[in-house]
């Protein structure tokens, strides 16, 4: 987590190793041979703090086949992943010319396995006669766009007002969206 806050502080470019293992509390040698690189640190931490893997649970775990609620539930997810690694996020979307193209690969491996998930989903609903279904990707794709719109607004920013202006969003924009596949 000290990579992430520094890197998100001062870029990727401005951190210095040195500066990781300091903040971390162990020794640079330490940091070189958990990780390797100051790339491969980064691309670790995009994979364990991401929300490829839990979105996987969720998708086998709590959903119930009832298009509004499940949907519900991942939009509300998505946000709380995303907020949870909002620092992570801003690294990669501030890039920089030295960013290496396995970050971003790794970065990129989160919303292409949430967009299998959510066609996946789709494709299943409509089987059962629960969703109108036309082209499931494209679907699918609009309702992530529909809450990775909404996470890089102001409507995830801190605060009382701001997390009920969220959820007002996640719910009407869910009722919408759940409006428009129901059969």
């Amino acid at each position: 987590m000290a990579a992430i806050d520094l890197m998100a502080e001062k870029g990727y470019d401005g951190t210095t190793t040195k500066e990781i293992a300091a903040a971390a509390g162990v020794n640079e040698v330490t940091l070189f041979r958990h990780f390797g690189t100051k790339q491969k640190l980064l691309e670790a931490a995009f994979h364990r703090y991401h929300y490829a893997e839990e979105m996987t649970k969720l998708f086998a775990e709590s959903l119930n086949g009832d298009l509004y609620a499940d949907l519900l539930l991942v939009s509300r997810t998505y946000h709380r992943l995303m907020n949870r690694n909002r620092k992570l996020l801003n690294i990669a979307r501030k890039g920089s010319s030295s960013l290496p193209e396995a970050v971003y690969q790794e970065a990129g491996r989160h919303p292409k396995q949430l967009r299998d998930l959510l066609t996946e989903y789709l494709v299943t609903m409509s089987e059962q006669g629960k969703a109108a279904v036309s082209n499931p990707q494209m679907q699918a794709m609009s309702f992530m766009w529909m809450n990775y719109g909404a996470f890089f607004s102001d409507l995830n920013a801190e605060g009382v007002a701001q997390e009920n202006l969220l959820e007002e969003f996640i719910q009407e924009s869910v009722k919408l969206f759940a409006r428009a596949l129901t059969p």
